[in-house]
């Protein structure tokens, strides 16, 4: 059964797992700044417990390129051998820098990725061998929906479900963004086969047409997404989506609201930490955390970096074992044009700890990553 809850807020991989807890020093911890390999774009991490950091990431001409994954066990000082995602050729985008793939890591370290195809007709999965060494045929979950636009997200848990999620609409739905919804395509055999999609929640919010999603799936079994609605060309507002039965129900809440007339081509992510799972997304040009209550869908007040906020976009966030959060986000860049990296650590409540770093040479169409490292210290990746 569906039902809608609406709490206001002024107040969105890549999930990310750390490792058991551990007492951490109060001030901020040590961040490494690293390089994707190849001169790539649009990294995605996936951090385990175990200390190893998986890595998706694009290369090629942005409208027609390809993925790869490689993996890293010394917090990014040095990577596997890059083995290509997709078993088409050419058929990633990194163009708009929203339909780009998205990584999950589920049971028995199992790697996930989604993507949009090029072209803009399909959803790819595709998932890595049992060596480890390839990824299987690509295959396209759209079954029942259409005119795909935006980036879907990818979630895993350890008990060998997968849910994939796109916004679309269905033929008979009403034209435009008004007509879009949130579908799910759920797998609970570790993505060897996926129901037909479905639509997660029946409130007609729609959904803004270029924007990118965000999806987690927590140790205790329940799913989270994160997604831009688009009603009335006007009202781009964040809902948070949240199930507690491995994606077959959900609820839903007004996160954050937002008037604006043009598509602002929006990210969101998803970590988990001691405490539960943080949600971060952009809005009126910041970007803002907040924590998500386990029964969900309800979150507390949200957090948005010191400072002024010069067009911030694409948080990512990762935590620690002490609860710290790491935000990672973007600045000044727009389409086919860069920008630079920003990032701040907080502490469990909120404080915002050390100095807020950056980097100034961020590549067109791209963004960084967060990651936990095992001995609590956090990565960038970009």
């Amino acid at each position: 059964m569906v039902r809608l809850t609406t709490a206001l807020a002024t107040a969105a991989l890549v999930s990310v797992t750390v490792a058991a807890r551990r007492p951490l020093p109060a001030q901020s911890p040590a961040v490494a700044l690293r390089r994707i390999p190849e001169g790539g774009l649009q990294p995605q991490v996936a951090a385990t417990a175990g200390g190893t950091i998986h890595l998706v990431y694009f290369l090629g001409e942005p409208r027609r390129g390809d993925l790869f994954y490689t993996r890293t066990r010394d917090g990014g000082a040095t990577f596997s051998r890059p083995v290509r995602v997709n078993t088409a050729q050419g058929s990633a985008i990194a163009t708009g820098t929203i339909r780009g793939a998205q990584l999950a890591v589920g049971s028995g370290g199992g790697v996930h990725v989604i993507w949009n195809a090029s072209d803009g007709t399909a959803v790819f999965y595709t998932r890595i061998n049992e060596a480890g060494t390839a990824f299987e045929p690509q295959r396209n979950l759209i079954r029942r929906t259409g005119g795909v636009d935006g980036g879907g997200a990818v979630a895993a848990d350890a008990a060998g479900h997968v849910y994939v999620a796109w916004h679309a609409s269905e033929k008979d739905a009403a034209p435009g963004e008004a007509g879009r919804r949130v579908w799910v395509a759920r797998s609970e055999d570790d993505g060897r086969t996926f129901a037909v999609e479905g639509p997660a929640w029946d409130e007609p919010t729609g959904a803004c047409g270029c924007c990118g999603m965000g999806l987690s799936a927590d140790r205790r079994g329940n799913v989270y997404a994160l997604y831009r609605s688009g009603r009335e060309l006007v009202h781009r507002d964040v809902y948070l989506l949240a199930s507690a039965d491995t994606g077959r129900s959900y609820r839903g809440t007004l996160m954050s609201p937002w008037e604006t007339s043009s598509c602002p081509m929006s990210s969101m992510a998803f970590a988990e930490g001691p405490s539960g799972v943080i949600a971060a997304w952009e809005s009126a040009g910041d970007v803002r955390f907040t924590h998500v209550a386990a029964d969900g869908p309800s979150f507390s007040p949200a957090i948005s970096p010191p400072g002024e906020a010069r067009s911030r976009k694409h948080p990512r966030v990762a935590v620690n074992s002490a609860g710290q959060v790491f935000l990672v986000w973007t600045e000044g860049t727009a389409w086919a044009r860069g920008g630079s990296l920003a990032w701040r650590v907080f502490a469990p409540d909120g404080r915002a700890l050390a100095e807020q770093g950056g980097r100034a040479d961020l590549p067109a169409w791209s963004f960084g990553a967060a990651a936990a490292q095992a001995d609590g210290t956090f990565a960038v990746f970009y």
